[in-house]
């Protein structure tokens, strides 16, 4: 800190000292200016950085704040502190623990220059003279643990001359100039000074020289050894440094494998029957999420906490980790499942907990962020079950850092623009609109740099807002929209059916212009998958701004970027885009970010929590990812749209399948949430399963349809027979599955799942050929077409008018070339949620199409659904409650 010369100089000696023997240094400059809270900042950067093996802070510290060194100096993690300055390091020396602490360079080296003299000190009788932190108490504790019998000596000390006389060793550093005089020696002593003193000397062309705290010339006489001042003392000391940094080098590659984290795993209690997943969630007291931070190499400054359980992480580890190779990339899918799901979540936590706690492979889950609308309906939470869960459940399911409310604010804000400019246009002339668009601020109109790209999309290239014709003026303020081709709605997180669709503006200040909208649920919102594709802050901006909310009267797209609003979007969605760090049961790494429908949009987590993992976990770590819904809806567009974006390959997919599932493509009854199952579900029946397989060997088909390897996990319930069990795992592998395991996480935790990871280990190393389903640049028709035969079955598709329309629209806008996301039905291969198995020979109906263009696709509607559930007679919130008293979360979720 600050810019002392004899600091520089001392700086400036280690320095060179580091380079001569191939040690990395560098010197961090804060200036005089620097803050207490300055230094403890970078010093914290530092503490974190697994590239740094040491550092030490220059003292003293020149700063024009009061700054407390002491707190400084013990803000050094111990094990980097290669001065040996902190309390943790000088208490172990104290206790005499020399192998686990860092000495101070000085009296290490005075040591060092001891034992070079050949002289046994064990049984010695030593004298320190001085008792500074820096040297005289240490050097003390080095000499006693070294079985010496030590005395100190300092200022107060009344019989100096007389202590110094009996010392066979006698170490110096008191600061002033010759205090101990020659003929106090004792004949044959070792004498270590190390003070440096400034005396006059008229001889000196500096008019004075540098002596030590030892009177030399007379003490040489009867010393046996005795360092000189200077080069004595000071160059020993910073040799000392650097042997300490090789030190503490040595250390951490022997703590601290290459590519291998130093991670703490939780201990699961298993308690049968197995509890409720809440009890079980809060009997598990996770780490602190700084720790985990911590264990999977982020830096301090790469966090930001979010309590004691979450934390956000920070874009910049993606340009830190840039040469770091990627990881095994693994998809988790399903079987076309039941209304109550086959346990893809359970699955994929489960399968990392047994990567991570079993294998102790580097592993991370990505997994997306539960909607409020249906945790508080009869679905529930999404943090997976039993013993393969996230952790906290009620955080990961409810709140958790703001991001489904922060897209909330930012969908509605675009909704009021949309409503405001329609009122404006049609209230205000040409005139009275640009001024209010572009003011004059003290005198000077300026077009902001959103308006000026306004400008170039209509072709006036113009800077000056004084310049513009009465036309150009009015194409530059009208953006016309047509009410009634009005694509964006506004969004709310809960599931409110009576909100489908509202009549808006019918307050008296609006003077009349009302209109038919509606609300979705927020994870329905477009910005929602923005957020779930983009690829960085700027890429999210420019999506952000792509997005088409309307068309004009002239048929035109109207963006989020034509109404002014993309910075303030950008703005509100700054903190979201920072993937959010939480953990499993077992104490494995989860990324939750980003939570896109799988129907109106792709179904995925981000692509920024997926690069961040892949880089964290290196060469032979795993990232597991999930899906959403079916393999023919969430897997096919994790490949075709997540993938395409992305850039990233994944090498394994593992398809979840349960017996219940199976029976019901067989044949069995209708499976209802909050019914009990049918007696089919509850007894062996080998025929109905065999017959449902046709479901499991159709999704194996089409994940192998992208030339990757499939392993198929039987998610087992306790109402399954082994005889059921072998004979999915049978038909899966006749079927062409890379391999298929039986699975009983739920009940077991990662030891559960250890068979499937060894199985997706094995498939990682397989070569796979992965590519697209379709060339994007295909007609649209085209490429909904081979979605609909390959991976559906279906024969044909039929475009009714409307859809026919949009193609034509889309083609002619310049969107055409965008990927395809089908909203369809998660309960059936085909449009029809009561056709189970594998049907073929069906034309499947596209009702319409809708863009996202912003977030960069196309989605045809297949059937009728709605993005604004409602909640069922009996939701799951009757069943949740908060303890006043605890704060504790009880019920289900």
């Amino acid at each position: 800190v600050g810019n002392r010369d004899d600091s520089n100089l001392y700086i400036n000696m280690k320095l060179k000292a580091a380079a001569e023997i191939g040690i990395s240094a560098n010197h961090i400059k804060l200036p005089n200016t620097a803050t207490e809270a300055d230094v403890l900042k970078c010093i914290a950067s530092l503490n974190g950085d697994p590239a740094v093996h040491g550092f030490i802070v220059q003292l003293p510290l020149d700063s024009d704040k009061p700054i407390n060194t002491e707190k400084i100096t013990n803000a050094v993690a111990p094990e980097k502190d290669v001065d040996g300055l902190s309390s943790i390091n000088a208490g172990k020396l104290s206790r005499g623990d020399l192998g686990d602490c860092f000495i101070p360079c000085t009296p290490k080296g005075c040591m060092e220059l001891i034992r070079q003299t050949g002289v046994q000190v064990a049984g010695k009788r030593a004298v320190v003279v001085g008792r500074s932190k820096i040297v005289g108490a240490p050097m003390h504790d080095l000499l006693l643990w070294n079985h010496a019998t030590v005395t100190t000596c300092h200022s107060k000390t009344t019989t100096l001359a007389e202590e110094v006389g009996k010392a066979d060793i006698l170490v110096v550093a008191a600061g002033k100039a010759e205090m101990v005089k020659g003929e106090w020696i004792k004949p044959g002593a070792i004498v270590i000074d190390c003070g440096i003193n400034h005396v006059p000397d008229s001889t000196k062309a500096s008019g004075k020289r540098v002596v030590g705290d030892v009177a030399y010339n007379t003490a040489k006489e009867r010393a046996s050894y005795i360092t000189p001042v200077p080069g004595g003392v000071g160059p020993m000391t910073v040799a000392m440094l650097m042997q300490s940094t090789v030190e503490s080098a040595q250390r951490f590659l022997e703590k601290f494998q290459p590519g291998k984290w130093n991670i703490h795993y939780n201990q699961l209690t298993l308690k049968i029957p197995v509890p409720s997943d809440i009890e079980i969630s809060q009997s598990c007291l996770p780490k602190p999420i700084e720790q985990l931070a911590k264990e999977v190499g982020l830096l301090p400054d790469e966090v930001e906490l979010y309590g004691q359980t979450k934390a956000k992480v920070q874009l910049s580890v993606l340009k830190r980790l840039k040469n770091q190779p990627d990881g095994k990339y693994v998809v988790v899918a399903g079987i076309t499942p039941t209304p109550l799901g086959e346990g893809k979540s359970t699955t994929t936590v489960g399968l990392v907990q047994a990567l991570g706690a079993h294998l102790h492979q580097n592993v991370f889950a990505c997994v997306r962020q539960p909607s409020q609308g249906p945790t508080f309906g009869i679905k529930g939470g999404a943090a997976g079950g039993g013993y393969c869960q996230v952790i906290p459940m009620e955080e990961f399911n409810l709140h958790l850092t703001g991001d489904i409310h922060a897209i909330t604010a930012a969908n509605n804000l675009v909704a009021a623009a949309i409503d405001a400019r329609i009122f404006h246009e049609l209230t205000q002339t040409d005139q009275a609109l640009y001024t209010r668009l572009v003011p004059s601020v003290s005198g000077v109109r300026k077009f902001s740099d959103i308006q000026i790209r306004r400008l170039q999309k209509l072709g006036i290239n113009k800077t000056d807002p004084a310049t513009l014709t009465k036309e150009e003026i009015s194409s530059f303020v009208r953006l016309d929209i047509d009410p009634g081709k009005i694509t964006w709605q506004r969004v709310l997180d809960t599931n409110d059916r009576f909100l489908r669709k509202i009549t808006i503006g019918q307050s008296p200040t609006e003077k009349g212009f009302s209109r038919t909208a509606q609300f979705d649920i927020t994870v329905s919102s477009e910005i929602m998958a923005v957020l779930a594709l983009a690829d960085g802050l700027d890429d999210m901006k420019k999506r952000l701004g792509r997005m088409v909310v309307a068309s004009s009267k002239k048929g035109e797209p109207v963006t989020a970027d034509d109404l002014g609003v993309t910075g303030a979007l950008a703005v509100l969605m700054k903190d979201a885009v920072k993937p959010n760090l939480m953990q499993t049961l077992e104490g494995t790494p989860v990324f939750v970010h980003a939570g896109p429908f799988a129907n109106i949009a792709h179904g995925n987590s981000s692509v920024l929590a997926d690069k961040v993992a892949l880089k964290l976990v290196g060469k032979e770590g795993f990232v597991v990812t999930e899906a959403g819904f079916g393999a023919d809806i969430g897997m096919e567009k994790f490949f075709n749209i997540k993938c395409r974006y992305s850039g990233l390959q994944p090498h394994v997919v593992v398809l979840v399948a349960t017996i219940r599932a199976l029976k019901m493509h067989g044949g069995g009854p209708a499976v209802t949430a909050g019914v009990p199952l049918p007696k089919e579900y509850m007894e062996e029946n080998l025929q109905l399963l065999a017959k449902g397989c046709s479901n499991l060997n159709k999704q194996i088909e089409n994940a192998q349809m992208f030339g990757v390897p499939v392993v198929v996990a039987v998610n087992a319930f306790k109402t399954d027979t082994k005889a059921e069990l072998a004979l999915v795992v049978k038909l899966a592998k006749e079927a062409g599955a890379f391999d298929a395991v039986e699975c009983t996480h739920w009940a077991e935790g990662g030891k559960g799942a250890v068979a499937l990871a060894r199985a997706v280990q094995r498939a990682s190393q397989t070569p796979n050929n992965f590519r697209f389903l379709y060339n994007v640049e295909l007609p649209v028709v085209d490429k909904i077409r081979l979605i609909a035969q390959k991976v559906y079955g279906a024969s044909d598709i039929e475009l009714l008018p409307e859809a026919q329309e949009k193609v034509a629209l889309y083609t002619k806008q310049g969107f055409g070339n965008l990927p395809i996301c089908m909203a369809k039905t998660h309960l059936s291969l085909s449009h029809n949620p009561e056709q189970k198995g594998a049907p073929t020979g069906f034309v499947l109906p596209i009702r319409d199409i809708r863009a996202s263009v912003g977030a960069g696709f196309l989605y045809p509607l297949v059937g009728t659904m709605s993005t604004m559930p409602g909640l069922p007679t009996r939701p799951c919130f009757y069943d949740i409650d908060l303890d006043t008293v605890s704060g504790a979360v009880n019920g289900l979720f």
